[in-house]
């Protein structure tokens, strides 16, 4: 091992502080800690490309890791080796207005991103609930969503090519910085979601399109799951396409008001709440679009609908959704669910969970994005032994995914599978499914060096 480091250290920035390997040995998922050997931290192509040669010569697992942000473990360094940080790979390269395109390298915030484009009226709309932190090169690797997703679509909708190092070293563009593109397998896709089982994302052209001019943002009440889907599904049908709307459970509502000091005022009897957003060119519009809507609101039973009258107000009601999952997290060990339904099933998750959480004696957290039926659960670990934790929960886990398989969905629509969800593959896929991907895997990385010890 001393020969590897000293190898490494003349290739790149090389740390093996026992304090900066427990921090590159965790994520953002549940209390898990994997140490790696070291961590590296190439400042561009070139030395990535040198590490991946050496670590696929020696036969050292490499962990590409991002920000940090991560639910599902997939850049946790399980087998040891090495994790490649892309924390210096920062820079945006450069944004081509005229094109509505721009090229960035993985290491840049997502926040960072999105404040550079839209100053010059342009727009990137993915944005999860971590914006203000995740890294763009981890939003690729899980086709990150967000709010926005219900109208704009997902990570995977705006990149347009990718520079990726494979793990002998060698270094290729999987695209075309064109928005179409119909030459061969498509590669960049096959990048996009991959969770660093395939290669090493160096850089990223992104499509851009033209910011919005306006928007404005509304709250309401449902005594019921059913009623606030079905307000869902009524305001998509009106032909108004909003640009978020956001599902929330009483619950974790609360969590959020009480960590903020929040005066918001909880009625009697109201278990869900929609957020909804709209935008577009013009206010006066919108406001046409939201009276559209209103009459939908109250066929479904809905308490008062509020509108944020301020960017102050717009910022606090976006504040208690985005801050939902960090304040369970700060409340006890949980694990999350990602799991992803057609939108009108929504109601039938919320029902299995109520069921196998009162079967299995867990407190659950939900929220998530209702226009495209995207559920976070989230499962709190509380006063629960470890070894119930570990042995039981993940049979009441099995029951909700079967669930939502029958609904016509799956386990995981934004946050990828990467460790802690690699056990529940087989609700979903069969060894056919598993095969293929395994060969696609080994074409890649013949001696299974990168991410070792995840799903696949």
């Amino acid at each position: 091992m001393v020969q590897h480091l000293n190898d490494l250290k003349n290739i790149c920035e090389t740390k093996i502080s026992p304090e900066l390997l427990k921090e590159f040995g965790q994520d953002a998922t549940e209390d898990l800690v994997f140490e790696p050997m070291a961590v590296l931290l190439p400042k561009n192509v070139v030395e990535v490309q040198a590490v991946m040669r050496y670590c696929n010569e020696q036969r050292i697992a490499v962990y590409t890791r991002g920000a940090g942000t991560g639910l599902c473990g997939a850049a946790l360094p399980v087998n040891g080796g090495v994790v490649l940080s892309t924390k210096k790979l920062n820079q945006i390269i450069s944004i081509d207005e005229k094109n509505f395109m721009a090229t960035v390298e993985p290491g840049v915030i997502n926040y960072h991103f999105r404040e550079a484009v839209e100053a010059l009226g342009l727009f990137y709309p993915p944005d999860p609930a971590s914006y203000g932190s995740c890294s763009l090169g981890g939003n690729v690797a899980h086709s990150s969503g967000g709010p926005k997703c219900v109208k704009y679509g997902t990570t995977k909708d705006y990149v347009l090519n990718l520079e990726v190092v494979l793990p002998n070293g060698e270094c290729i563009w999987t695209g075309a910085n064109t928005v179409k593109n119909s030459t061969g397998f498509n590669l960049t896709q096959l990048m996009v979601g991959s969770e660093g089982l395939l290669g090493v994302v160096t850089k990223i052209v992104f499509k851009l399109i033209k910011k919005p001019k306006a928007d404005i943002l509304m709250l309401s009440g449902f005594k019921s799951a059913t009623d606030a889907c079905n307000t869902v599904n009524g305001i998509m049908m009106s032909g108004v396409v909003p640009s978020a709307c956001e599902l929330i459970q009483r619950e974790g509502l609360k969590l959020s008001a009480e960590a903020q000091q929040s005066a918001f005022v909880f009625e009697e009897g109201i278990k869900f709440y929609l957020l909804v957003e709209l935008d577009g060119d013009s206010l006066e519009d919108l406001m046409v679009d939201a009276e559209k809507i209103f009459p939908i609101f109250e066929e479904n039973k809905s308490s008062e609908v509020l509108f944020a009258d301020t960017a102050d107000q717009k910022e606090k009601w976006w504040k208690l959704r985005r801050s939902i999952g960090e304040l369970v997290k700060q409340k006890s060990i949980y694990k999350e669910e990602d799991t992803v339904v057609p939108r009108y099933a929504m109601p039938q998750v919320f029902e299995v969970v109520d069921a196998v959480s009162e079967e299995y004696g867990f407190e659950a957290v939900c929220y998530g994005h209702a226009g495209d039926g995207n559920i976070h659960i989230n499962i709190l670990k509380n006063d629960l032994s470890d070894e119930y934790w570990n042995d039981e929960i993940p049979k009441g886990i099995v029951k909700i995914f079967e669930k939502c398989k029958d609904l016509g969905g799956t386990i995981s629509g934004e946050h990828g599978i990467g460790l802690v969800q690699k056990d529940y593959l087989p609700v979903v896929f069969n060894e056919t499914h598993m095969n293929l991907m395994q060969g696609i895997k080994k074409s890649f990385d013949p001696n299974a060096i990168l991410n070792p010890g995840k799903w696949l």
